[in-house]
């Protein structure tokens, strides 16, 4: 393999502590092929139907009770991605978050970034799902680079 073929590389992060295998290997790719790394979450778009509806549930989780449930998400989102970015030394222009289906807008951003390698995790368990995992599968349909899909053990 060419060692300058990846010159830059998208991680789809989605900041879960199982993840950090994947950040991890983004990492040393990058190290190893002195590559451009660009951090991407995907927040799914939330209708405003969901925003309203009494869920019944009296658990521990707690919904913003602003109903604005999709802006809350993003300003998670921003801190979560501020703190990985400064652990990982990206550059704040390199650290994207988008809203929208998470295969789709991976792909476009890497079409749109024009990037060499996208590095994703899977939690796939069943199927052709069993192989790559929801999100990986999707975003494998219709790349137009490199996909690196590393595996996420449930221990």
């Amino acid at each position: 393999m060419e060692t300058n073929a990846y010159k830059h590389l998208l991680l789809a992060v989605d900041f879960e502590p199982e993840s950090e295998v994947v950040v991890a290997r983004a990492r040393q790719l990058r190290g190893l092929l002195d590559a451009r790394l660009t951090l991407l979450h995907v927040v799914e778009h939330v209708p405003p139907a969901v925003e309203s509806m009494y869920l019944g549930y009296s658990g521990e989780i707690a919904l913003p009770e602003t109903r604005d449930l999709e802006e809350e998400l993003m300003k998670v989102a921003r801190g979560e991605m501020d703190l990985l970015g400064g652990q990982l030394g990206v550059s704040e222009a390199d650290r994207l978050i988008r809203v929208g289906p998470t295969g789709r807008v991976i792909d476009e951003v890497a079409a749109e970034l024009g990037v060499d390698l996208v590095i994703v995790g899977s939690r796939g368990r069943h199927g052709l799902l069993g192989l790559f995992g929801d999100t990986a599968e999707s975003v494998l349909r219709r790349a137009a680079c490199d996909l690196l899909c590393v595996k996420i053990r449930e221990d």
